[in-house]
C-alpha cells in the first residue's frame, strides 16, 4: 500500500538511551532504527529501534533475544521511560540483541501480533535467535500473550507491566513457560485486579508470578527502577543465561539511569508512549 502512512514515522523515534547511560561501567550498546518488514493485509514496516550486543554472547543456551512493545498508542519508551534503559542492559550484560517496537496500527491486536512476530523473524535472520521473551505494557498484554500462544516454541517467557483483560485468552495457552505481571495497586486506568485475573486464567501448572506495587499508577513510575531490574532478572530466568553472571553484572542491572519520575514521564513522552489515549492516571 503505497499510501499507508506509519503511526510513528521513523526518524521520530527516539531515545536511543538512556539519559544517565554515562553512569553505565561498559559503552552503550550499538543503536539503530530499523524498519521490519511485515506481510499482511497493510503490507508495510514496522518502526523499530534496535540495540546490538558488543560482544560475542558466551552462553551455551540456543541464541535468543528481547522484543519490547507499549501501549494504546504504541511508542518505544515504554512506562517509567525503562524501555531504553532495559534494552541496552541487555544488550550489553547479556549479550543478546533487544528491540524496541512500535506499531505499524497501534490497539489493533491482529496487526500488532503480526508486527511482533515479524521482529521474531527479523531476529533470527539477523541474529539467528531462536527464542524470545516478550515484555508488553498496558494493551501490549494483549499482542504479547496472543503471540505466545501462537509460538509455543519460539517464545520462552512473557512479562507484563499493567495489562489489559481484553484480547489476552492466550494466557490460558502460556503454561508451563513463565510469566511476570507487574501492576501498580492505584493505577486507574487499568486496576490491578486485572493482572489478578490474567495470575488465574494462566493456572496453577507452571511458573508464575505476579508483584503490586503500593501507591505506583499506570506506568509505575514510583518504583520504575526496581520494576526494570525485575524484568532484567525475568529475562535471564527465561533464557537460562545466569551461568557465569557475576555480582557486578546484576548490579550494573539494578542502577537507575534514568532518575526522578519527572524524568521518566519525559522519556515516554519522547518516545510517544503517552499518545493514542495512553496515560499514566
Amino acid at each position: 500500500m503505497t499510501d499507508y502512512q506509519p503511526n510513528h514515522p521513523l526518524e521520530t523515534l527516539g531515545p536511543f538511551h538512556p539519559p544517565k547511560v554515562d553512569r553505565q561501567a561498559i559503552k552503550p550498546s550499538i543503536t539503530h532504527r530499523i524498519t521490519i518488514k511485515v506481510t499482511d493485509p497493510l503490507n508495510h514496516e514496522a518502526p523499530a529501534i534496535l540495540h546490538e550486543p558488543r560482544t560475542t554472547p558466551t552462553s551455551k543456551q540456543p541464541p535468543s533475544a528481547v522484543v519490547l512493545v507499549s501501549g494504546a498508542g504504541g511508542g518505544v519508551s515504554g512506562p517509567a521511560g525503562i524501555y531504553p534503559s532495559l534494552a541496552d542492559k541487555i544488550a550489553l550484560l547479556l549479550s543478546i540483541p533487544c528491540i524496541r517496537l512500535d506499531y505499524r496500527e497501534p490497539a489493533q491486536t491482529g496487526y500488532c501480533v503480526a508486527d511482533m512476530q515479524a521482529s521474531f523473524d527479523y531476529l533470527r535472520d539477523h541474529f539467528s535467535a531462536s527464542r524470545f521473551v516478550i515484555v508488553g505494557w498496558s494493551f501490549g498484554g494483549s499482542p504479547c500473550f496472543t503471540v505466545a500462544a501462537r509460538e509455543p516454541v519460539r517464545v520462552a517467557g512473557v512479562a507484563t507491566i499493567a495489562s489489559q483483560t481484553a484480547r489476552t485468552e492466550g494466557v490460558a495457552m502460556l503454561s508451563p513457560r513463565p510469566v511476570l505481571l507487574l501492576h501498580g495497586e492505584d493505577d486507574h486506568v487499568l486496576a490491578p485486579s486485572c493482572s489478578k485475573t490474567l495470575f488465574n486464567a494462566y493456572g496453577g501448572d507452571g511458573d508464575r508470578e505476579m508483584r503490586l506495587f503500593p501507591g505506583d499508577d499506570h506506568g509505575l513510575t514510583r518504583h520504575a527502577a526496581a520494576v526494570e531490574k525485575k524484568l532484567f532478572g525475568f529475562v535471564v530466568k527465561c533464557l537460562g543465561l545466569s551461568e557465569g553472571l557475576g555480582w557486578d553484572v546484576m548490579w550494573q542491572a539494578g542502577q537507575d539511569l534514568v532518575g526522578e519520575r519527572e524524568g521518566r514521564v519525559k522519556e515516554m513522552e519522547m518516545g510517544r508512549d503517552l499518545e493514542g489515549g495512553e496515560r499514566l492516571f
